[in-house]
């Protein structure tokens, strides 16, 4: 590559820019950049292993991004692989993955000269030049397989109208340009091929442990399934253990993608059956299906969960995942979700996760352990509301109890919640006051949910509290949302894994009953509209016939912020702690 410098600036080793708003000198020196590039460079692909994370953009896998992190500079390498270049694409990151308000890299040509800017969308959609230019091209590079783009971008760079990169998910768009522009200001971003993914760009820098010699692997995969041709399929498949399958431990796990399948399975979780039940049935078919049996929703105990973009995890050296053994139960449940927005149509399958064990058990069983709000329907999020926070409470009281002297060690964390869900964090405070940010994600989406190592691992001692709280939005609904199981009810939930396990499993709350009760009656003095109080209609019932106003609307957000809690404080067994 020739060295590129702009008026007055140093030569620079490699064609990172700083563009002003001067476009004459801006498009000249890219067009030559660009053009010189793009059609003179051949070579190979770049090492894979400068970018260890990657995942297809679009489902047919015509744009590959992979990517490294930087810490101690505070910035994210890119390179996207560009498998049938027509005339420019946009890569960018939004808040909830739209195109408006969106923070741009954009390459486009107009059928002569090539061109690559840092552009930003506004309220509709327009795309402007970005005075500030933050997206740095680095180099590009043809191979067999398509066209390497190389670029850089600083976590943050005080620019108004970049996205902040944080912990948690992003959102990233793109869009195909399939035909000559003859400037940025002419892409119509409506017109565009274009769609959304979601990952966790800031990977924690976790270093390896080392595995143990005798170290086995099982994979659980589906079973040559055909995905079927719809957009989302929740695939569920029972497998077992051999019988008489002693104790050992998981030490990490990884997935297993059919070849071709990459784009098209959104994620994947393994969970152990309780052993309350001598027998599963066999089952192999979607999860909705109403040929599936009861039984099956007896399988929750999360063994392993993947989700697209996410690396093989590993636990701690200290601790493994108990599983086999007495007491455990020998069933577990796969399950898959593919999403197929082309609707394909006859593709096999047999993706699934590898487990790696041993049965030299390590110090530590690790523990799972669920922190938020109690399912429950007192817990309500009014209907139109663009950010409604609910918050649950693991107290002093119960961490008092049941944690050892010596505390416990958190070292990953799965946060979940239903369709409404858009933020959720959970804090630890000690002696009143708040330490230590357990796991956030302001950007939070129910469709990518991972168990996510955390960055350092969290000490939670006796007495302390751990606080989750989850914001919604129901703009789009009519009537209340209310806690619960189904996907339209809603959920706040933080199942933290941790070591040494401890028999608190569950460490949740939710607003008192009684106090719930005052409020329906406060309600109905005053409003004209009566909600039915008589203790034979449902909780749900009772949010449906609210009347929403301002002032409804504010007590129970009062209510919710003030009133006493009931505390779930629960053993594995379902049994409170005194």
């Amino acid at each position: 590559l020739p060295r590129m410098q702009s008026s007055g600036s140093k030569p620079c080793p490699c064609p990172s820019f700083k563009l002003r708003e001067v476009a004459s000198m801006y498009f000249t020196m890219i067009a030559v950049f660009l053009v010189i590039l793009v059609v003179a460079l051949q070579g190979s692909a770049p090492r894979g292993s400068d970018f260890p994370y990657k995942v297809p953009l679009d489902p047919q896998g015509l744009l590959e991004l992979s990517w490294n992190v930087s810490y101690p500079e505070q910035v994210v390498h890119f390179q996207l692989l560009v498998r049938d270049l027509r005339f420019g694409l946009l890569f960018g990151m939004s808040d909830r993955g739209e195109f408006e308000n969106a923070d741009l890299a954009v390459l486009w040509s107009d059928g002569h000269n090539s061109y690559f800017g840092d552009a930003w969308s506004d309220a509709q959609g327009q795309l402007h030049m970005d005075s500030q230019q933050d997206y740095q091209l680095l180099g590009a590079r043809r191979a067999p397989e398509g066209l390497y783009l190389l670029f850089r971008r600083a976590f943050s760079t005080c620019d108004p109208k970049d996205y902040l990169i944080e912990d948690g998910t992003v959102h990233l768009i793109y869009g195909i340009l399939e035909k000559p522009v003859h400037s940025l200001q002419a892409i119509n971003v409506s017109a565009l091929h274009r769609g959304l993914q979601r990952v966790q760009l800031l990977k924690p820098n976790i270093t390896v442990p080392e595995l143990p010699s005798d170290m086995k692997t099982m994979e659980i995969t589906a079973p040559n399934v055909v995905i079927p041709s719809q957009e989302t399929t929740y695939w569920c498949y029972m497998t077992e253990l051999p019988y008489d399958f002693p104790k050992h431990h998981i030490i990490m796990y990884e997935p297993v993608i059919t070849a071709g399948n990459e784009a098209l399975v959104h994620h994947m979780e393994v969970f152990q059956c309780t052993a309350e039940f001598d027998s599963f049935p066999h089952y192999n078919g979607p999860c909705d299906s109403k040929m599936k049996p009861d039984r099956l929703n007896y399988c929750r105990h999360v063994l392993a969960a993947w989700a697209m973009g996410a690396q093989a995890f590993y636990y701690p050296k200290e601790a493994g995942l108990a599983f086999g053994g007495p007491g455990s139960s020998r069933y577990l449940r796969l399950e898959i979700h593919y999403h197929n927005p082309l609707v394909f149509k006859g593709r096999h399958d047999s993706s699934g996760i590898r487990l790696y064990y041993t049965a030299t058990l390590r110090r530590y069983d690790a523990g799972i352990m669920e922190l938020g709000l109690v399912y429950t329907p007192v817990m309500a999020i009014p209907p139109g509301e663009d950010a409604f926070i609910l918050r649950g409470y693991c107290t002093d009281k119960c961490t008092q109890l049941a944690l050892p002297a010596a505390g416990i060690r958190i070292f990953a964390s799965q946060l979940h919640t239903h369709l409404a869900g858009r933020k959720v964090v959970t804090v630890l405070s000690r002696d009143g006051r708040e330490r230590q940010v357990v796991n956030a994600d302001g950007h939070y989406s129910p469709h990518f949910q991972e168990i996510r190592m955390l960055k350092e691992m969290v000490a939670v001692f006796p007495g302390d509290e751990l606080v989750t709280t989850c914001t919604y939005n129901t703009e789009d609904r009519s009537r209340a949302t209310v806690g619960g199981f189904g996907i339209l009810e809603e959920m706040c939930v933080n199942y933290v894994h941790y070591y040494p396990q401890t028999q608190l499993e569950l460490c949740k709350s939710a607003v008192d009953p009684g106090y719930l009760h005052r409020y329906f009656n406060l309600v109905n003095r005053f409003n004209d509209e009566e909600v039915c109080t008589c203790p034979q209609v449902s909780v749900p019932q009772q949010f449906f016939s609210v009347p929403w106003n301002t002032f409804n609307r504010d007590v129970l957000k009062s209510l919710y912020g003030f009133a006493p809690i009931s505390m779930h404080c629960n053993k594995s067994s379902a049994v409170r702690f005194p």
